[in-house]
């Protein structure tokens, strides 16, 4: 018995559609780890193409299978190749792709040397339309900061309070068309050298007490962590664009400080978690 390819119908309604396909799919990935060549995750994944205007649908089946296909890593150098599969294999003039997924390290304690797992958000967005294929890549990174006008303003002590900091990038290319190279730990690096504090998952009373006093004498506002990350994003030839953002949830008030810079100034910024497609 032949079963009818309803997506196939024709359309008279004239709209093409921008995207179209899943969201929501849980899905084991394997992604690049600077130290350990890969690390096994879990990524909560979007996939869609768009749908020319004669088209009544895409087949929904074949984004999965394209996913199944490609498990062996999902990094900046192979997701161009996942979006290639997802046009040729739906027809499409247009794929996306988004991976949100969280990224462990063990982090090491400042004085007793205590090691735990501390986990990072992370996420890959990728667009492929004509021969352009564009790359981006986001990691929000738990943070501590000392208030400069608390503890300038106090006969002791200074306000301080946990925040994030989210740098978003999309690499350059070299002369050959190749994706840069930018590890999602260098991203972490950078934020948290433009905060008072790193944040650990395990930390002993010797380790409390150091970063206690280290964040007392690198206080910052939102607008210094911010710069900072900046200056160094800058100057690494490997960055196209960025967008950092800091955010504290403030300790002394019922709202939060944030502060955004995107880079560069002529380029639209869709929010923190991403770079927007030039």
């Amino acid at each position: 018995m032949t079963l009818e390819d309803v997506q196939n119908r024709p359309d008279d309604r004239e709209w093409d559609i921008d995207e179209v396909g899943v969201t929501g799919l849980r899905y084991p990935i394997a992604v690049w780890d600077r130290d350990r060549g890969k690390q096994q995750t879990i990524a909560e994944i979007t996939m869609s193409v768009g749908l020319p205007a004669h088209l009544k649908g895409t087949h929904m089946s074949r984004f999965v299978e394209v996913l199944q296909a490609d498990l062996g890593e999902l990094t900046q150098q192979t997701i161009p190749t996942v979006l290639a599969e997802l046009r040729a294999k739906l027809d499409a003039p247009s794929a996306q792709m988004s991976l949100a997924f969280p990224y462990f390290l063990p982090r090491v304690a400042p004085v007793s040397g205590a090691t735990a797992l501390m986990d990072y958000q992370c996420m890959f967005r990728a667009r492929t339309e004509g021969s352009a294929t564009l790359f981006a890549l986001s990691v929000r990174v738990p943070v501590t900061s000392v208030c400069p006008c608390s503890k300038a303003i106090s006969d002791y002590g200074a306000h301080n309070q946990r925040g994030f900091i989210t740098i978003a990038i999309t690499p350059a290319r070299d002369a050959e068309g190749n994706i840069a190279i930018v590890w999602i730990e260098e991203l972490i690096e950078i934020a948290e050298s433009a905060a008072s504090s790193p944040v650990y998952p395990l930390l002993k009373r010797s380790d409390e007490r150091h970063v206690t006093m280290a964040a007392y004498e690198h206080p910052v506002f939102v607008e210094d962590m911010v710069r900072a990350a900046a200056v160094r994003l800058r100057s690494d030839d490997r960055v196209a664009r960025f967008v950092v953002e800091a955010i504290n949830d403030e300790s002394i008030h019922n709202h939060g400080a944030f502060a955004r810079l995107c880079w560069p100034k002529s380029a639209p910024d869709s929010g923190p978690r991403f770079v927007e497609w030039p």
